[in-house]
């Protein structure tokens, strides 16, 4: 694609059209890289993936691309330079289901960053998400087809997790991940991940143990490495729950 770009020949329209498939094609690249924790190659293609959704004048995809380099910051724990950049992108961003995931990202961060001073803006973000969720009709891009009540529901609740509200955290997580269809194993894994989570912090290694243990085999088995690192980066705080049922299998699992 980069060498039709560069080298063809081709009208106004189709340029319109081979930017827009090399933004598409440069995220789907950068996500696939992510999971690999190949993280200088995500980023160069998802700053790639910008510059061509600039040169289609696409500005929800570039908005996206933004949302996509801001996940990643967040997973790497560099929360503020997530927040400035989802801040920015929902200046950019038209479409509801779009604008819904962005604010779903930012109440996410916010909340992770631990600044109790921060829990208004966390719960601001998660209404706007639920708005614009409820304005979100058929036509969406297609790099968040796929958001659904299930992830507002996880991520408001991995978000009031984070805020210490672990009770309706736990609530909503459990939730979600009933809402979710089946089609979405990757995100199911994830969603258990984060349940094993909220269980723990409730101290009780018991049904979070179940549901690492659902989620990592889950991950194994459709090839889901970040999903599995959540479920590893769980491991030590079952460490104190050794003799709790599950827990030794969960170990045990995770040690093969």
């Amino acid at each position: 694609m980069t060498d039709l770009l560069e080298n063809g020949r081709y009208t106004p329209a189709l340029g319109l059209r081979l930017h827009t498939l090399a933004a598409s094609l440069s995220q789907t690249v950068a996500w696939h890289a992510f999971d690999l924790r190949r993280h200088t190659h995500a980023n160069q293609n998802w700053v790639a993936g910008l510059h061509n959704a600039h040169a289609a004048g696409d500005h929800d995809t570039g908005a996206g691309l933004l949302g996509d380099l801001a996940y990643q910051a967040a997973w790497r724990r560099d929360h503020t330079t997530a927040a400035n950049i989802l801040n920015y992108a929902l200046t950019r961003v038209q479409n509801p289901a779009a604008r819904c995931l962005l604010q779903l990202r930012l109440a996410r961060t916010l909340a992770a960053r631990g600044d109790r001073s921060e829990r208004g803006a966390v719960l601001r973000a998660l209404a706007a998400a639920e708005h614009y969720l409820n304005d979100a009709g058929t036509d969406r891009p297609a790099w968040c087809a796929w958001v659904s009540e299930a992830d507002l529901a996880v991520d408001s609740g991995q978000a009031l997790l984070d805020l210490g509200d672990t009770s309706r955290a736990h609530q909503l997580i459990s939730e979600g991940e009933r809402l979710l269809p089946p089609a979405r194993d990757k995100t199911k894994g994830v969603f258990l991940a984060y349940r094993a989570a909220s269980y723990l912090d409730l101290k009780e290694p018991e049904p979070a143990a179940a549901a690492a243990s659902q989620s990592l085999l889950l991950a194994r088995r459709i090839g889901a490495p970040r999903c599995a690192r959540l479920v590893d980066n769980l491991l030590p705080r079952f460490e104190h729950y050794a003799r709790a049922q599950g827990v030794p299998e969960l170990l045990h699992l995770a040690a093969a």
